[in-house]
């Protein structure tokens, strides 16, 4: 792949051990084309009951996360539910999945490898020792040359690392005509603060093709925490393809869009429109999605909120066709015990920073799972252009640690460590309870009821 950047002052014997230690670049993209690369617009919109939409939502924490999100795509293997050609699994009916940080490994592996995931992904990641491994590897004085003086870093090194032990070289290129549900990742821009997903259609804004990005860099990107990975370099040529944000903006949301957005949907316009200056950000530093989304909820959100603001948007996204829709946010977010109010002496500084950037994001992504029971409430209100309401039943399935009755067992899972590295036992335990809350969830109890209501009545 072309590299970009400059090795500058380096001896020739580093020079030709290292090359240009520069990291790999995302391409240009010649001119923006709508039905080009991997994008929502031009994926199969008719997996599963076109009848029915069902989004998962993997959040952050490590291998934490990326367990908890495998168990709930187990389970959803597991169960059986009639659709309109017959008993299928209710994991074929998933149409999108999100993922950050460490839900994005398991929503990226999903998307490239489907069934082969069920037999491989325990042993190639989530029983692995990734996070030994990566200090290894940066200790490990052959890789010392690769990362002197130029713009490779240990997240670059990580991204290689992921590429062999889990995704192979696979670019989005690859994902299209996988037969899977479209899977957007996402990650921070630490410059502008923006959400950056890695979809064609944010690709278009930055006129780079999407299509040759290896989906090691963006799970690299997305989990790159900062002060423990350096974030990921992406190059910006925006203002080179051709590409007009208003234009897009009114093609998707129709004429009334002119009159300016509202809410989620006006703080992204305003990322849009800071990631549009190709000048000032020549180049994008990305750094843990977390950050700016911890249970990769923002997506979902913004579009209901689009769904519920513009009639031509539920023409578009198809939405006006769906009689049901069920997001199921896989929240693993942990809340480890601590000691400090006993003592009178502070706790120390690491702990300190840990805790500082952890609880906003906590709080953050709580309020946003409120957010979609806001917004479920609110979309039940819709009246389609006849006046008649949409009739579409949502459902919201929030399944967190908090939902464990016993409190040892909800202890356990709280305290476990945002890392990724995690015993075995760990990992089967996360597995496990992952299914067990999806059953016991009451919403889910009522989205299969209604599943199997809807199949028996022959609608």
């Amino acid at each position: 792949m072309r590299r970009s950047s400059v090795c500058g002052g380096m001896a020739v014997a580093l020079l030709v051990l290292a090359g240009c230690a520069s990291r790999p670049s995302n391409p240009p993209l010649g001119q923006q084309d709508h039905d080009h690369g991997y994008r929502l617009s031009s994926w199969q919109a008719e997996r599963g009951d076109p009848e029915f939409g069902l989004v998962v939502a993997m959040s952050g924490g490590g291998t934490r996360a990326a367990a908890f999100s495998y168990g709930i795509l187990e389970e959803l293997r597991r169960t059986a539910v009639p659709t309109p050609t017959g008993t299928g699994r209710l994991l074929d009916e998933v149409n999108i999945v999100t993922g950050i940080s460490g839900g994005s490994f398991t929503a990226l592996a999903y998307a490239l490898y489907g069934e082969r995931l069920f037999d491989e992904y325990e042993k190639r990641f989530l029983k692995r020792d990734v996070q030994g491994d990566l200090l290894g590897l940066v200790l490990n004085p052959l890789s010392w040359p690769q990362m002197s003086g130029g713009s490779f870093t240990r997240s670059d090194l990580a991204a290689d690392y992921y590429d062999r032990i889990l995704f192979e070289g696979a670019t989005f290129g690859d994902l299209r005509g996988r037969g899977g549900p479209f899977t957007n990742v996402a990650a921070t821009e630490v410059t502008t603060g923006a959400r950056v997903t890695f979809n064609q259609n944010t690709f278009d804004l930055l006129c780079s093709d999407l299509s040759d990005v290896r989906l090691a860099r963006a799970a690299a990107a997305s989990s790159a925490v900062p002060g423990v990975f350096a974030p990921v370099g992406f190059d910006n040529y925006a203002g080179t393809c051709g590409f007009d944000l208003r234009a897009n903006v009114e093609r998707v949301f129709g004429p009334d869009s002119a009159k300016g957005p509202t809410g989620r949907i006006s703080l992204r316009d305003r990322e849009f429109v800071a990631l549009q200056d190709g000048v000032v950000h020549r180049y994008l530093h990305l750094v843990d999605g977390g950050l700016s989304d911890n249970v990769g909820l923002r997506s979902v959100l913004e579009g209901l909120e689009a769904t519920a603001a513009s009639e031509r948007f539920r023409q578009v996204s198809g939405f006006d066709k769906l009689k049901r829709f069920a997001v199921i946010s896989v929240n693993s977010l942990a809340d480890p015990d601590n000691d400090w109010g006993t003592h009178e002496k502070p706790p120390n500084v690491v702990s300190m920073l840990i805790r500082a950037t952890g609880v906003p994001i906590d709080r953050y992504s709580y309020e946003q799972v409120e957010l979609l029971r806001d917004f479920v409430r609110e979309l039940q209100l819709l009246r389609g252009p006849d006046g008649q309401p949409l009739a579409v039943e949502f459902y919201a399935i929030d399944i967190n640690f908090g939902a464990i009755t016993d409190p040892e067992e909800k202890r356990y899972f709280r305290n476990l460590p945002t890392s990724f590295v995690l015993s075995d036992e760990q990992v089967d335990r996360l597995r496990e309870i992952a299914g067990r809350l999806l059953r016991q969830s009451p919403d889910y109890q009522r989205l299969l009821r209604d599943l199997d209501a809807n199949a028996k009545a022959g609608k």
